[in-house]
């Protein structure tokens, strides 16, 4: 069944390292989600819900490549492609702005518009683990940076690839822990990615929380519902975060069009 959307519609793409991410938003209002293999399986969704505005970020490949994939899509759409020269509801402290990954931007864009004026810390558990601090502002804050380490199936592909005999396990299904104390290799590897990956990321959390008492932390992304319960309490979990910061950019952008 195909959902309804307002006529008015603006469509988020964010093309990751693994899949296409899409939400469907009337102004602020996140109306439906998805995930795609490839072009051809948005381009079907395209023509059966053509958006009005699209706005597109890639870090795994140039934006517009995307854009050319779905060329022969012809929904009168306008199009924007996240770029260093974009501008964005959020200010930039990065000293290097041209490899910023689209999503670690978008993802600040999102903070701005969920928890605005408050400091806030947002750990995205993807492919890689980025951590980015957005410090608090009158209007919509500050990138700072932060950092970028390997994500979970990084983790146990690399120790699978760089040793002769370590298998490559299956992940637990949602919900089951590997003990910290593992009796067999599998649950090994899966503790050592794991029980490492959730010690290290409460470690940061205790470093910025103790220079920022008041900050917010948010976690996204793919991995995030296997590490929400593990992380420290207060953590506020935002599955969209990139998809609803993109909006905002989106909405930023029409508004500046506008005046």
């Amino acid at each position: 069944m195909t959902t309804k959307l307002d006529p008015a519609v603006n469509l988020a793409i964010d093309w990751g390292n693994t899949r296409i991410k899409a939400g469907w938003f009337a102004g602020n209002q996140l109306q439906k989600t998805a995930r795609y293999a490839s072009p051809d399986d948005l381009r079907d969704a395209l023509q059966r819900q053509p958006p009005q505005h699209v706005i597109v970020s890639s870090t795994s490949r140039p934006a517009d490549e995307l854009r050319l994939a779905l060329d022969d899509f012809d929904g009168g759409a306008d199009w924007l492609l996240l770029s260093p020269t974009l501008p964005v509801p959020v200010k930039n402290g990065y000293e290097t702005p041209q490899t910023l990954g689209a999503d670690r931007l978008a993802a600040a864009a999102g903070v701005a518009a969920v928890c605005p004026g408050e400091p806030c810390l947002v750990l995205d558990l993807g492919t890689c683990i980025t951590a980015d601090f957005v410090s608090a502002g009158e209007a919509s804050g500050t990138f700072e940076g932060g950092l970028i380490a390997p994500g979970l199936q990084m983790r146990l592909r690399a120790m699978h690839t760089f040793t002769a005999r370590l298998p490559l396990p299956e992940l637990p299904a949602l919900g089951e822990w590997p003990p910290i104390t593992a009796r067999n290799t599998r649950d090994a590897l899966l503790s050592g990615a794991m029980n490492g990956m959730a010690l290290e990321l409460n470690g940061l959390i205790d470093r910025y929380t103790n220079q920022y008492p008041h900050l917010r932390v948010i976690v996204c992304g793919g991995d995030a519902p296997l590490f929400v319960n593990r992380l420290k309490p207060g953590i506020f979990a935002v599955p969209d975060l990139v998809l609803l910061g993109l909006n905002q950019i989106l909405l930023y952008n029409l508004s500046r069009q506008n005046h």
